[in-house]
């Protein structure tokens, strides 16, 4: 049975992670009929009806009260569900195809940046093999962002802007993964729900604001004809299942073990991008395994780490001994 919910909780990582990892190069396909805050709009706005959906039939309609949290779920809800999702998008569609990798390897650094938030924000220094990881994280972004150019100055020059919208909104994704704790008692379907439609209301006014200012325009039945099957694949996939896979799989695995899986966003994305038919570069291949080392070696010394902690029980001690 307990090998059984081990595979369950694997299957389910695994899906989300994938799903992640080929979100990119869809999005790429979209972004060109279609603005990132209208896509990102009608993704979410489809997705926080599905789950408003699936948690009334499950915890009834007491769920939807927030118990003086409001502004507490108001600001998760917008790291994660706004300035996570236009941003990476924005900054994706602004790097053109080079985006797509350089989103999904932004994306796989998540561990290593939450790393950083809990030192500046709780204080808590990272031990030594942690300083090493994030490190060697940061040179493989490094090297898949500037492709292996030496003239890397004026290429991060050119895409700073891109590049720093894509590090806001990993930020704000880190940010809205430790938010759960914040709500203890609460259901993860209850979290996910009330911080999706809270964000979800939140990019609404910004798209309100934003068309209203001819910033940008509605798109019309026939550009969202364009784009129905990338939508469909991204509201039900990396928004609906992913979501909700992955919090169910990292409650099986533990936080630890599943957020190894995280790995196979950028793999995805480069298999995804290949079967497209476009070039990857060596500096690409070799910089995507760069981070994905780090990340399984963090994970692994962290896990030494919680093994050292566990205590062996002494069998030969008198109350352990058969009578």
């Amino acid at each position: 049975m307990k090998n059984n919910t081990q595979l369950a909780g694997i299957i389910l990582c695994l899906i989300a992670s994938i799903s992640w990892g080929a979100m990119f190069p869809v999005a790429d396909h979209a972004l060109t009929y279609i603005d990132p805050l209208f896509f990102t709009l009608i993704r979410y706005g489809s997705v926080t009806l599905l789950l408003v959906i699936i948690l009334f039939m499950k915890e009834g309609k007491t769920a939807f009260r927030f118990e003086g949290k409001f502004f507490t779920l108001l600001l998760f809800g917008v790291a994660g569900f706004t300035v996570y999702n236009i941003l990476i998008f924005l900054g994706q569609h602004m790097m053109g195809r080079s985006g797509v990798v350089v989103a999904s390897i932004m994306e796989s650094i998540m561990p290593m940046l939450s790393i950083l938030i809990i030192w500046i924000y709780k204080k808590i220094k990272p031990e030594n093999y942690q300083f090493i990881t994030i490190s060697c994280a940061f040179i493989g972004a490094f090297i898949v962002v500037t492709n292996g150019s030496t003239e890397f100055a004026s290429i991060l020059t050119t895409n700073l802007f891109p590049i720093l919208f894509m590090l806001i909104a990993v930020i704000g994704w880190c940010i809205y993964s430790m938010g759960g704790e914040s709500v203890k008692g609460w259901s993860t379907l209850r979290y996910s729900t009330l911080t999706c439609l809270l964000g979800t209301i939140t990019t609404g006014l910004i798209t309100l604001v934003a068309t209203a200012f001819h910033i940008v325009d509605v798109p019309s039945l026939e550009v969202i004809y364009q784009v129905r099957y990338d939508m469909i694949f991204m509201i039900l996939f990396p928004g609906l299942i992913a979501l909700l896979a992955w919090n169910k799989g990292i409650k099986i695995l533990s936080p630890v073990s599943g957020i190894l899986f995280i790995n196979f966003v950028p793999v995805t994305t480069l298999v995804v991008v290949t079967l497209q038919g476009h070039p990857i570069s060596l500096y690409e291949v070799f910089g995507t395994a760069l981070v994905i080392y780090a990340l399984t070696q963090n994970n692994l010394y962290q896990r030494r780490q919680q093994n050292k902690t566990i205590k062996p029980i002494n069998l030969n001690h008198s109350r352990y001994r058969l009578k």
